[in-house]
């Protein structure tokens, strides 16, 4: 009569086992921390276990795998529903005004004679904050706009090309408004930061627009900015 919960193929692997401890040298059988009694589970059952285990670890990797190639689908799809939105953010961006944040001054250049030249809406940086700032946060600037740097007296000034992402014209004028200095300053060169660009002149006011209005526009020294006074 077979014990209780003892079938015939316990009984099998028990001798099997005793057997197999009975074979095995002193140094095989150290620190190997698997009993030797029966489990009273068949070696076929925990083959299949395993094997489930295993599969299910697959499954699960797939699952992950799939659910990485869901997300990055619908990355995609958010990345081209974000293109579209970014697309129609940069053309808001457009219709954005330029340096909403400033009091602005329209600035007419005329010759000695009063012939206009050219005309720009500027930016009026009259603190020691903006003028520190200046066009080093502005990502470009049209043709139609500008930086009027307003200081309290006349004098040597030097301005530099930091963090600058684009070319500009500095245009230095004293009290009256004449124009003393004229520099054409290219955008800085790759791995530079325009802290080596430094362009001199002697003025209250100088005005920055983009690169070569100026020359295009025919202006020089001598000619003169007009603009409603800045208090």
């Amino acid at each position: 009569m077979e014990r209780p919960g003892f079938d015939s193929r316990s009984r099998r692997r028990y001798l099997r086992t005793i057997a197999g401890i009975g074979g095995c040298s002193l140094a095989g059988c150290l620190n190997r921390g698997r009993s030797t009694e029966p489990t009273g589970v068949d070696a076929g059952e925990v083959d299949a276990e395993n094997d489930d285990a295993e599969i299910e670890g697959e499954n699960a990797t797939g699952s992950e795998d799939g659910a990485v190639d869901g997300d990055e689908n619908d990355a995609d799809a958010d990345g081209d529903s974000d293109g579209n939105e970014s697309g129609g953010d940069s053309a808001d961006a457009e219709g954005d005004p330029i340096h909403p944040e400033y009091e602005t001054r329209e600035v007419v250049v005329e010759t000695p004679d009063g012939d206009a030249l050219g005309s720009v809406t500027a930016a009026v940086a009259d603190t020691d904050d903006l003028r520190e700032i200046g066009l080093s946060d502005t990502e470009s600037l049209p043709e139609d706009r500008s930086m009027l740097f307003v200081h309290g007296s006349i004098q040597e000034r030097t301005y530099w090309m930091r963090e600058m992402d684009f070319g500009i014209d500095i245009a230095f004028a004293d009290a009256e408004g004449v124009i003393t200095e004229i520099h054409h300053a290219p955008a800085p060169g790759p791995g530079e930061d325009g802290t080596e660009q430094t362009y001199g002149g002697r003025g209250k006011y100088v005005l920055e627009v983009t690169y070569r209005w100026t020359e295009e526009r025919g202006v020089s020294v001598g000619d003169v900015l007009r603009f409603d006074p800045i208090e």
